[in-house]
């Protein structure tokens, strides 16, 4: 059964940085698309970032582009989000998901991803 665990989270000044880590095992993680989403207090869940199991097709919440990066280790199974320029309403509980496929392309849908992890907290807050 395949396990996702985030890491990484942490609280920060408007402008900060953080880098959260999604370590997957107990599956293939070369045939994983791997979504980034976020909760924040009071409201849905929200796609952020994913990206595609061959690690060549990325997308992006107009929130977050520019911003944030996605990136793909397939040697280590870990998918790693580079958060940049922090905002407040950044704060949230962030989770990544996965979904095994060989299309090109990843969305950010959040039904289409079958493995959740349990999430990591991120404040930003002076």
């Amino acid at each position: 059964q395949l396990q996702l665990v985030e890491s990484g989270g942490g609280s920060v000044q408007p402008g900060g940085s953080l880098r959260l880590s999604c370590a997957a095992s107990g599956g293939t993680f070369n045939i994983l698309h791997i979504g980034w989403f976020r909760q924040a207090p009071g409201k849905e869940r929200e796609g952020v970032s994913c990206i595609s199991s061959d690690g060549r097709s990325t997308n992006y919440a107009d929130s977050v582009k520019g911003r944030f990066t996605i990136s793909k280790d397939n040697a280590k199974n870990t998918v790693y989000l580079q958060l940049n320029s922090l905002k407040p309403e950044d704060t949230a509980v962030y989770y990544c998901a996965a979904v095994p496929s060989l299309r090109d392309v990843c969305v950010l849908g959040l039904s289409t991803y079958d493995y959740w992890g349990q999430g990591t907290q991120v404040i930003v807050s002076s």
